[in-house]
């Protein structure tokens, strides 16, 4: 990756030199080895300290919102799923696409940071899956980006288990309430801590319902109750819109497995409305299935 990391580099470099973007955004190593981090380049010196290593995990995208009201034009690095987030914000009408330089980088699949950091911990904690591909990674059906100015690295093929809907499909095979206790027992550990949401590059509201206190839509304790509102309206919030970056379910403290949800909304959205995975190109003017409504749309479930 030290070939890619030189790329980026002198790419940041002559574009931040050419004046032809005011910001650079990337990576950079942190304090430990599997510490690497988002960095904003403001100036040729600093692009410099930009890496691309198996650590560079974030997804990028959603570093966009903090710039949404700037004029600034800004250029960054992609992955697959990070590129699909772009696509999210283009069609959310969060950016324009005249603002961005898109380096997109074809993803060998990530490392996870958290899992390392357990390993070296000295504690006996168990690491599930494998140690060396972060648990988003397994599923990923686009490790190359769907929008770039500039392509870096060689196209990969997808990684995707031979079932990529296989936990979900044995969710459904389970009576209603056994469903309910499952989702009761799992969201009953959420401290509603937000940090999936935060990590949400389709979580782009200007101000969420879960904020507002003039109406307030959810309680601020940890109930099984608020917490269910919580997570259901935020998971049909993602409906046709979800990414796949995993990003949500990567930050979760408490291991919430919050891309099962996500997976079995793309599994309705996919054959209710589909074929369609979001994200995976950008027409000017599309919208994801549910965000737009025709007389002949289906309504037989009413």
């Amino acid at each position: 990756m030290k070939e890619i990391t030189a790329k980026i580099q002198e790419t940041a470099a002559r574009l931040l030199t050419e004046g032809r973007v005011d910001i650079f955004i990337g990576w950079q190593k942190g304090e430990f080895g599997y510490n690497t981090k988002p960095f904003f380049a403001h100036s040729p010196e600093e692009a410099d300290k930009l890496v691309f290593d198996e650590y560079s995990i974030h997804n990028l995208s959603n570093a966009l919102l903090k710039f949404r009201d700037g004029h600034q034009k800004i250029g960054i690095v992609v992955k697959g799923c990070d590129s699909r987030g772009i696509v999210r914000l283009l069609e959310d009408n969060q950016f324009k696409r005249e603002r961005l330089y898109i380096v997109g980088v074809c993803c060998p699949g990530m490392k996870d940071p958290l899992k390392k950091m357990y390993q070296d911990s000295g504690f006996a904690v168990q690491v599930n899956g494998d140690a060396e591909l972060a648990d988003k990674c397994r599923y990923c059906i686009q490790p190359n980006p769907v929008i770039y100015d500039e392509l870096i690295g060689e196209k990969r093929e997808p990684r995707l288990p031979e079932d990529r809907f296989k936990e979900v499909k044995e969710l459904e095979t389970k009576s209603y309430d056994e469903r309910y206790q499952f989702f009761e027992q799992v969201l009953s550990t959420c401290i509603r801590c937000y940090a999936c949401r935060q990590a949400c590059v389709a979580c782009n509201c200007r101000t969420c319902i879960f904020d507002e206190t003039r109406p307030q839509w959810v309680g601020r304790e940890t109930s099984i109750s608020d917490n269910m509102m919580y997570h259901l309206v935020r998971a049909f919030h993602m409906a046709g819109r979800c990414v796949e970056c995993g990003e949500c379910e990567r930050v979760c403290p408490v291991g919430i497995p919050l891309m099962l949800i996500n997976r079995k909304l793309i599994k309705d959205v996919g054959e209710f409305f589909g074929p369609y995975e979001a994200g995976m190109e950008y027409k000017e003017g599309a919208k994801p299935p549910l965000s737009v409504y025709r007389e002949d749309d289906p309504d037989d479930f009413i």
